[in-house]
């Protein structure tokens, strides 16, 4: 199956989709981290983020992989190993931006698709149910409230060693939320056949327990 998790920043998406995709056996596709290393090739090469035509070029020339380590996954752009300075503040708000170039996503879908060709595919992101695989086995729209999201980024960031408030936590998820769901290219919104699950109240065992019983029905139907 391709299994398609989509939602807002903070919500868990990362942890759902990688401990599905490793109970399943299947390949864990991060399409944010991809986004991120775009982010900076782009800040290291000096471009600037609102420069579509240059942007796309880079896009369609930067060669992006993930090499597993165990329960490491690092992620490679031109050969460069980015997985550790793509977790900054900087790197989030850069990749936010060149999201938007509609070159990008055009390049950065393209590829994506290309690595989940043979199936067996946990995908998350913000348009991977709508844009990216909009043919997937099981789509699951990750959702929890503000605080809950600002709550554990903040946490996120503290344990990396980022300095970081709360409320610059929080302040900078809204503004997230309000560029992602606004941009004219690949906006995030629930796919009309998208499961809703609101991880809110619930602890990262029980999150995990809902969507397997998803995942599990899926697989029964399809059999």
């Amino acid at each position: 199956m391709i299994i398609a998790i989509d939602g807002p920043a903070g919500a868990g998406k990362s942890t759902l989709a990688r401990s599905l995709a490793a109970r399943l056996g299947y390949r864990y596709l991060n399409t944010g981290a991809m986004y991120r290393a775009f982010a900076w090739k782009a800040l290291r090469e000096k471009i600037e983020l609102e420069d579509a035509s240059r942007l796309g070029d880079l896009a369609r020339s930067a060669t992006i992989e993930f090499q597993d380590y165990g329960e490491r996954e690092r992620i490679l752009i031109d050969g460069i190993d980015v997985s550790d300075e793509i977790a900054t503040p900087e790197i989030t708000e850069a990749s936010s931006v060149v999201s938007a170039c509609a070159e990008v996503r055009r390049a950065l879908v393209a590829l994506q698709r290309q690595m989940a060709r043979d199936g067996g595919v946990v995908a998350e992101g913000r348009d991977t149910g709508t844009v990216v695989f909009p043919d997937a086995d099981l789509k699951i729209y990750l959702d929890a409230s503000s605080d809950s999201r600002s709550s554990r980024r903040h946490d996120e960031d503290v344990s990396r060693g980022i300095p970081t408030t709360l409320e610059e936590t929080r302040s900078n998820i809204l503004e997230r939320d309000k560029r992602d769901s606004t941009r004219n290219t690949s906006p995030l919104v629930r796919a009309r056949d998208a499961i809703y699950l609101d991880s809110s109240a619930l602890s990262i065992s029980e999150m995990i327990e809902q969507a397997m019983k998803l995942v599990n029905s899926r697989l029964t139907r399809n059999d």
